[in-house]
């Protein structure tokens, strides 16, 4: 089937309802990458044009918008990616937990899983008797789906050293050969959901960690500025925000104190410079 070819004002329209939709910001660059990945719904509604589509779009149809936000929001991810803030979070932040609650962790992009698995096997192996969670989430339906499953193929494992490996997933056989799965002792701490940044649910909590690692590159300042006033809410007086090794905070909110370049710390007037106090509630 031939497609007309993706006009820039059917782009423009793309970007804008994407922008809307998730304070996503599509440059101008990556008209290929739209044009590629929606090309599957127009031959699924036998389509040749764009704006064809984009008809169905504006039409409401709500199961065929969170479609188009899944094919538009798949970033990569892999396990142990910028591995020192695994380190941090072993190191330093976890050893100085001082609550009696559970200490709670949130992959705030989760992606297809990597990163909260990952969090998972940090946490499994730093004091494994200390009581935890992780909760991921992203905007797309597709991965959190994807993230629950907790399946990988073999070729994912490559940056997981081989005893976190051996001791807590498993090897696929029969049907899922080639693939590994994480063990359920890890899969019953960590959970997964659909969540939009820009309209976070209140019920998810507070935690003394959020990962919202790579994603504020795909966001303009002012959405940066609304997503983390809606985070700040969910981070404990004494947590900490890990951004990725390319974003910043600067400029952004002035609620958050710089720790170290990528992590920063909420603090009250009971927390003082360079420790953090018991968490008893």
């Amino acid at each position: 089937m031939i497609f007309e070819q993706l006009k820039d004002q059917d782009f423009k329209e793309f970007q804008k309802l994407l922008f809307e939709l998730s304070g996503i910001s599509l440059s101008n660059e990556k008209k290929a990458l739209v044009s590629g990945r929606l090309q599957k719904r127009l031959r699924h509604y036998q389509l040749e044009s764009y704006s064809e589509y984009l008809k169905i779009i504006r039409s409401g149809d709500e199961a065929e918008i969170q479609t188009m936000l899944n094919l538009l929001t798949t970033n990569e991810t892999y396990f142990y990616r910028e591995p020192d803030h695994f380190d941090i979070l072993k190191n330093q932040i976890w050893p100085n937990w001082k609550g009696n609650a559970v200490f709670r962790v949130w992959s705030a992009a989760s992606s297809t899983g990597e990163e909260a698995f990952t969090i998972a096997f940090t946490l499994a192996e730093a004091v494994p008797e200390r009581p935890w969670e992780i909760f991921g989430s992203d905007i797309n339906e597709d991965v959190v789906e994807r993230a629950a499953q907790a399946v990988y193929p073999m070729s994912r494992s490559e940056n997981i050293p081989k005893q976190i490996l051996k001791k807590y997933c498993l090897k696929g056989v029969r049907s899922q050969e080639g693939m590994f799965l994480i063990k359920n002792e890890l899969r019953r701490k960590v959970h997964f959901q659909k969540e939009n940044l820009l309209q976070i649910t209140p019920a998810i909590g507070k935690f003394d960690v959020i990962f919202l690692r790579n994603v504020m590159i795909y966001f303009n300042n002012e959405t940066r500025k609304k997503v983390i006033e809606n985070l700040i809410p969910h981070l404990h007086d004494d947590g900490f925000l890990i951004v990725g090794h390319s974003e910043s905070l600067f400029g952004v909110t002035n609620e958050l104190k710089t720790v170290r370049p990528t992590v920063y710390q909420k603090i009250d007037a009971n927390t003082h410079l360079g420790m953090r106090l018991p968490r008893t509630k």
